[in-house]
């Protein structure tokens, strides 16, 4: 039995994925907007009180480049959810923590996410969801593109740098 995908579908699989993931993104920030809060938001809330951890390595769990996370990590602190403390191993850094009103946001939005997952997978079977679900985790654990050596070469594949003007 060949294990090989139909071409159009082995070619199309980045833009499938891109759109499934833009259309749960929207129907989170959809449901997560009843309670005034973003997926962004509820993701660095939740990753924060998960464990003491950075305003980088926040951004790098949500996917988020540095001057988002900066604007993000400002909204969070204007609306009292979250507070930079300094970091107690690098002086360089700040710690996300995550406030008793964030807290609760983060207990309201699990709620609100919980529905929208199940609600995504309601047209599957058990077995096909875990079958899923078990194929986008290891999709997602697969190293990006900068860690993996290009084909032929020992360094990794990079998109170049435009030089500023």
């Amino acid at each position: 039995m060949s294990t090989s995908l139909p071409e159009r579908t082995a070619r199309d699989l980045t833009g499938m994925l891109v759109q499934a993931a833009h259309a749960m993104n929207t129907r989170l920030a959809v449901a997560l907007a009843e309670i005034d809060s973003t997926p962004r938001a509820h993701c660095i809330l939740l990753h924060a009180m998960e464990a003491q951890r950075t305003q980088s390595e926040l951004a790098q769990i949500a996917g988020l480049d540095k001057t988002t996370m900066v604007v993000t990590t400002d909204e969070l602190e204007r609306a009292g959810l979250a507070e930079r403390h300094p970091s107690p191993t690098d002086r360089r850094a700040r710690i996300i923590v995550v406030t008793p009103a964030g807290e609760e946001l983060v207990r309201r939005g699990e709620v609100i996410v919980d529905r929208v997952h199940a609600e995504a997978l309601d047209g599957m079977s058990p077995g096909e969801r875990q079958v899923f679900v078990d194929a986008l985790t290891r999709l997602e654990q697969m190293p990006a593109a900068d860690t993996v050596p290009a084909a032929g070469t020992e360094k990794p594949t990079r998109r170049p740098r435009r030089p500023r003007q």
